[in-house]
């Protein structure tokens, strides 16, 4: 045989492979190309992966053969049995997002299906009106055989024939499951940037609209991109901060996304001052929204813990990719549609001159969520974050209090100091305090980390969660 004609077999089998491991991805949601270089996404139909080399924007090809970018979020890859083509198949979605879905539907029977705190596995939550309207929880279960059950009676092969056949039979279920809730299900989520490489916002596209607050950091205003695009726009006061270093960052910062962290889409010049674009949060800030609605929380021990899980979830991302907050309070966490809570402001605090956050040494940081090592000597760190987690945690489960009551901050220096820590709130069951007083050891290694704090929290959750 040639060496020529050598060459030409291998040629073949290496082009056979290759077009044999053509990558397919299914669209889970819409998306509407802006930017020259995007591709229009449509729901449910099929496309072929061209380049995902980048984390966040896929270049893919639909069946008319057009390329574009695409956020790889807003795609699944395509697989036999994947649960995303069923409307009851809700993936990570809160358990307080469930409840209040089911709740607004208040149809009897009415259920949807989400992941379960424990890897691989799923929770089927079931509205029922039988002795009074609420949201029950059922794990759904495996066996030896790796069928699927509610009732070991009634074990079935996937996922698919169990929610089937309970359509049919309650079989130990409160009621048989009837219907999905009519509302939208699933959020749109978030993407990184409004475009592909995108983090410069021209002024021109971004008009303002009411305001939404204000901060240590700035004025923050509702806003349109484009005149159709929520967003809001955090306004920095003139003078406050380092603008050339905090522009840099915000290149790397646009690059996180999560579904617990408020998307960061870019930075502009307006009014001669450096605004920071996000996504819009309809409910505003955590802390608000928790003294506003202290009356209905506060004897929601399982609402209170949903949402401190959702804060570490973004946390924990923050920890994996080596990102510090360094101003982690209920004030810079935000509230959005179905209760949705995120964590914004992350490592904006490096960036803003400010009297409450300077010590002596110049360096910012709010006293009564800081640790030790913090008050002493300035280090910051993930294991400092989780101090001021459990912090936050308290002001979640007193619904808004200030922590340390009416102490100053010299008082609150010496208290830390000596070792006194804060008292476990009102109605906050006991071993979530425990968890939460776990953040507060002196010694910053002895403290857990946000990935073992998140575990050991749906933990509690799941066992309070299963009827």
């Amino acid at each position: 045989m040639s060496l020529l004609h050598m060459r030409r077999i291998c040629f073949i089998k290496r082009f056979k492979m290759k077009t044999n491991n053509v990558k397919t991805v299914i669209a889970l949601y819409p998306f509407q190309a802006i930017e020259e270089g995007d591709l229009t996404l449509i729901k449910g139909e099929e496309y072929e992966v061209v380049d995902d080399s980048r984390e966040h924007w896929w270049q893919v090809k639909n069946k008319f053969g057009e390329i574009g970018y695409i956020p790889s979020n807003y795609v699944e890859e395509k697989s036999p049995g994947g649960l995303r083509q069923h409307n009851w198949y809700v993936g990570d979605m809160s358990r307080q997002r469930c409840e209040v879905l089911l709740k607004r539907e208040n149809k009897e029977g009415s259920f949807v299906v989400r992941n379960s705190s424990s890897k691989g596995m799923f929770t089927l939550s079931l509205f029922t009106r039988i002795s009074q309207p609420h949201v029950k929880h059922y794990h759904i279960k495996t066996n030896a055989k790796g069928e699927y059950y509610l009732s070991e009676k009634h074990a079935l092969a996937t996922v698919e024939d169990l929610i089937y056949y309970h359509k049919h039979n309650s079989a130990g279920l409160a009621t048989r499951l009837k219907q999905t809730p009519s509302c939208q299900v699933t959020c749109i989520p978030t993407t990184a940037g409004l475009s592909h490489d995108k983090w410069e916002i021209d002024a021109s596209e971004l008009s303002l609209l009411e305001e939404l607050g204000s901060g240590q950091f700035g004025v923050v205003r509702k806003g349109k991109w484009r005149g159709h695009i929520d967003v809001a726009v955090k306004m920095m006061k003139e003078g406050t901060m380092s603008e050339d270093d905090f522009i840099d960052e915000a290149k790397v910062m646009t690059k996180l996304q999560h579904p617990h962290l408020v998307q960061l889409y870019g930075v502009c010049n307006k009014h001669r001052l450096i605004c920071i674009v996000t996504e819009y949060m309809k409910h505003g800030s955590l802390l608000k929204y928790l003294r506003k609605n202290e009356t209905r929380l506060s004897p929601k021990t399982s609402v209170l813990l949903d949402m401190s899980i959702q804060v570490c979830s973004g946390m924990a991302y923050l920890e994996q990719h080596n990102y510090i907050h360094r101003d982690l309070a209920a004030r810079n966490c935000l509230v959005g549609e179905g209760s949705v809570v995120k964590v914004a402001d992350f490592g904006l605090a490096r960036y803003v001159i400010d009297d409450e956050y300077t010590s002596s040494g110049g360096a910012k940081f709010p006293i009564k969520w800081a640790p030790p090592e913090v008050l002493g000597y300035t280090r910051f760190s993930s294991k400092s974050d989780v101090w001021a987690y459990g912090v936050l945690m308290w002001e979640i489960f007193t619904c808004g209090k200030v922590p340390y009551g009416r102490a100053s901050n010299a008082e609150v220096v010496e208290q830390v100091q000596r070792g006194q820590r804060l008292d476990v709130p009102r109605t906050c069951p006991w071993e979530v305090y425990v968890v939460m007083k776990s953040c507060w050891e002196e010694l910053p290694e002895n403290r857990p980390s946000f990935r073992a704090l998140k575990y050991e929290l749906e933990k509690i959750l799941e066992e309070w969660d299963i009827s």
